[in-house]
């Protein structure tokens, strides 16, 4: 798909079929997408934990109460080493949130361009999500998207409302 398309064609999907796994050559593009992502200084500091197994995606659905995403095939868990994200030296700040949004965005633009559906999701019962992932020392979830390809009958809403360019563009 041409590059402009793609980006004006994903939107956030909430229908999935549970019963239509994505194919490991396809997962692999998707997540290798996410690893190429740039990060500061080149640290990476990520783990994606790719959710699959029907025990798993039990204990991570129930993370997130929507019945839409209780029939997602796969859950992307995207997770954060804090003691491995560039830090900067005059006022701290820690670059781990950019570096994973980053990485996000990239495996959900390869999800699209491969026909496949996430939604972006930051609010979830953090603790049920750490326990079911096995969260590490210093890393932290920052966010989850299901996996999956939609029923025969979804339709895209193809409705973006955004801002016009001339509102958040400023030339100086």
């Amino acid at each position: 798909m041409e590059f402009y398309d793609l980006i004006k064609s994903r939107e956030s999907v909430r229908d999935y079929n549970p019963d239509k796994k994505i194919p490991k050559e396809v997962m692999d593009r998707i997540l290798n997408a996410g690893r190429l992502a740039p990060s500061a200084s080149n640290r990476q500091p990520w783990r994606f934990v790719l959710v699959s197994s029907p025990e798993k995606l039990a204990q991570v659905h129930d993370s997130y109460r929507r019945d839409w995403f209780k029939q997602s095939p796969h859950v992307l868990v995207i997770v954060g080493d804090k003691s491995q994200s560039w830090k900067r030296s005059y006022d701290g700040f820690d670059s781990v949130q950019i570096d994973l949004t980053i990485a996000m965005d990239y495996m959900i633009l390869a999800a699209e361009n491969e026909g496949i559906g996430t939604c972006w999701i930051i609010a979830y019962d953090y603790e049920l999500l750490a326990d079911a992932i096995g969260l590490k020392k210093d890393e932290v979830i920052y966010c989850i998207t299901p996996l999956g390809y939609q029923h025969p009958h979804y339709k895209k809403r193809d409705n973006k409302i955004r801002k016009d360019l001339s509102e958040v563009v400023e030339i100086i």
